[in-house]
């Protein structure tokens, strides 16, 4: 089971498991409603170490759960473990992006270099772990570009790449992402269980 209930991780995971020897299910797919779990960790992986255990013990499935985060140099990297409600707990991507963009244009002419980063957890509900790191390097450009993607897609300029990942279709920002390089390690790490 994905255990996420964001819509954009739950299809860039899928696309990137597809052909496994397992069904991939989400959490909108699984036919009950699990509560939901605090991300209270410190770090990256202690907020997806919470939500994989706590998803395989309540829905009696292996869970892979993640927890991003972008960091931006200039932010001393922020916002980091805080990304996705940088702007407040219920802040849309627009409110974040929005949020971002006023900090650095605080800082007059900041450098623009941030890495985004993903740590995975798959846990089974009798309590095997493992996880694994993915992480990309890039650019926050001056204002949003492309309309694909979720989160910090439109500020996440990739200059091998050319362009930011919300101009990249699903296959290519899979290619390049955070996400994508710790799922493909994921892909490896489920071969072996």
């Amino acid at each position: 089971m994905i255990a996420t209930r964001n819509p954009g991780k739950v299809r860039e995971m899928e696309a990137a498991l597809g052909g496994l020897a397992f069904r991939v299910l989400s959490l909108a797919e699984l036919g009950r409603e699990l509560p939901e779990v605090e991300e209270s960790g410190q770090t990256l992986l202690e907020n997806a170490q919470l939500k994989a255990r706590a998803y395989a013990k309540a829905s009696g499935l292996l869970a892979l759960a993640d927890d991003s985060g972008l960091e931006v140099d200039a932010l001393d990297g922020a916002p980091g473990i805080h990304s996705a409600r940088w702007a407040g707990l219920q802040a849309t991507d627009a409110e974040n992006n929005a949020k971002l963009l006023a900090e650095l244009a605080a800082l007059g002419d900041p450098r623009r270099t941030a890495v985004f980063r993903t740590v995975m957890v798959l846990a089974e509900p009798l309590g095997r772990e493992e996880w694994v790191a993915g992480r990309c390097e890039g650019l926050v450009p001056r204002a949003p570009q492309g309309n694909g993607g979720f989160g910090y897609d439109p500020l996440f300029f990739l200059p091998a790449a050319g362009r930011t990942f919300a101009q990249m279709d699903l296959e290519e920002k899979n290619r390049f992402s955070h996400r994508g390089d710790a799922l493909r390690r994921a892909r490896l790490m489920l071969e072996r269980w």
